[in-house]
């Protein structure tokens, strides 16, 4: 193995390989080092139940994935990714057996809404239609948009809380329906940015749907890794970093880790102030996740659940923002506002033939070692009858085993922290630029900078793209 590298990128998450993609297309020499023995971080793809049930160990729908500015430019396609889009992107059920449904058509989803079609159409018809204007503002630093105004305008609606921006809905469907996304900010729905998230999620499922990658969310992983390896890049998987001592010689690191390890890793390197201020970095809620396999579909009442690939189980608006406020304070929740994932309904590599999987999590306290699989199996069984007589066996992670699995997501939390009014841009630290830290030529690129979580990989781009600046005068 070479001694010396340009650029080393610490972790193979999306933003560690969007990150060392981005170096290595400049013709730098980079190596990638993973601490698992296989790359992907939240992008992987096991046999947790039965063999032949492909489960995503953490993320398994990828609107943002399609919609990331950085992945858009690249021919991932030509190392086997492909993508399979369902025409209802998300279904929320209700108790009367009916579903308010988004569907990948902004028309269809808004005619279902009836009355509130029009304030629908209002709320999220700007933001579809604006949105290559908007999105590398919105997946970035903060800084002055490209396209104020059109920035202005989403900003105005995506800097309020879920609750004040729902008042403009009449009908229980359109307010649950929208509560169900904000609720993807892992926050209580009364915080301001939490309809940042709504707005983001609905919008993209009307330009491009909220794709399912064939065999599993591992796609995306093998596929960046292979596009990196074929522009001459070195992937190195099995060495967990502790210490600057065990990286080899080079001239910038990123680091694609929360606070936490960053500063377990490179403290020492840090300017007292910039430690100061990256011990103060709050993490949010967690999650307790549960993979099913099953003998057969989930039986759902409402017509419209059974063909979507998410269905957020949580009832009205109301019942939502409880939950949401149950866990952020502490508590867990009786009925847990609940996501679900059916991704084998639509990629029949999912599943033996003839059966099928399921994967869902509800928000809980961080750190939280509570069983939440019988509170989240009365949900299903809530919208879906039958459902637990199809289970044929189940797979749990609760907080601290998440964490296990993967060490950025600190007491469960699979954002990479808080993304609430104070951490949404400005994550990990008020500085003028996020990525880079207070020592030369050591970055962070992962979900605890700009924009957060998801699988998009800018957060990595970003990095990078502050890394070949500085350090080897190279601007894209």
């Amino acid at each position: 193995m070479k001694l010396k590298y340009d650029a080393i990128v610490v972790g193979s998450g999306p933003n560690g390989l969007a990150a060392a993609i981005l170096l290595q297309q400049q013709g730098l020499s980079v190596l990638l080092i993973e601490g698992k023995d296989k790359i992907g971080g939240g992008l992987r793809t096991e046999e947790l139940t039965s063999p032949g049930f492909k489960h995503d160990v953490c993320s398994a729908i990828h609107p943002l994935a399609i919609a990331s500015p950085f992945f858009k430019t690249l021919p991932l396609d030509q190392y086997g990714l492909q993508y399979i889009t369902p025409d209802i992107a998300a279904a929320h059920p209700f108790d009367d057996c009916s579903a308010a449904l988004l569907k990948n058509s902004l028309i269809d989803t808004a005619n279902l809404l009836g009355i509130d079609k029009q304030a629908y159409l209002g709320l999220i018809k700007p933001v579809v239609k604006s949105w290559d204007n908007i999105a590398s503002d919105i997946l970035g630093p903060l800084g002055f948009p490209k396209h104020p105004l059109q920035m202005a305008r989403f900003g105005l609606n995506a800097l309020t809380s879920a609750t004040h921006l729902s008042k403009q809905f009449k009908t229980e469907q359109a307010k649950a329906l929208f509560a169900g996304m904000a609720a993807h900010s892992i926050q209580p729905l009364s915080k301001m940015t939490t309809s940042a998230v709504g707005l983001v999620l609905i919008a993209n499922a009307h330009l491009k749907g909220w794709p399912i990658p064939i065999g599993g969310s591992v796609s995306i992983a093998n596929a960046l890794a292979d596009h990196f390896k074929a522009l001459g890049g070195t992937i190195e998987t099995g060495t967990y970093i502790k210490s600057l001592d065990r990286l080899p010689e080079a001239k910038a690191v990123l680091f694609n880790v929360t606070p936490k390890q960053l500063l377990q890793i490179a403290g020492h390197k840090f300017s007292s102030i910039y430690k100061w201020q990256l011990e103060r970095y709050r993490y949010g809620m967690g999650v307790f996740k549960i993979d099913w396999a099953l003998d057969d579909a989930i039986p759902f009442k409402a017509k419209g659940a059974r063909q979507a690939g998410t269905v957020h189980l949580g009832g009205t608006m109301a019942e939502i923002a409880q939950s949401e406020q149950q866990s952020w304070g502490g508590k867990h929740p009786v009925k847990p506002f609940t996501l679900l994932a059916q991704q084998s309904v639509f990629d029949k590599t999912r599943a033996p033939e003839g059966k099928q999987t399921a994967w869902a999590y509800c928000h809980v306290p961080a750190g939280s070692e509570n069983d939440m699989t019988d509170a989240i199996e009365q949900q299903v069984e809530r919208f879906a009858p039958g459902f637990r007589e199809r289970i044929l066996a189940k797979h749990t992670f609760n907080t601290r085993q998440m964490e296990e699995y993967n060490p950025n997501y600190i007491g469960g939390d699979i954002n990479g922290g808080v993304m609430d009014i104070t951490q949404l841009f400005t994550r990990p630290v008020l500085r003028r630029s996020p990525y880079r830290t207070s020592a030369k030529g050591i970055y962070i690129c992962s979900s605890s900078t700009p924009p957060g979580g998801g699988v998009h990989g800018m957060c990595g781009y970003h990095a990078a793209k502050r890394a070949l600046a500085d350090i080897f005068k190279i601007k894209i």
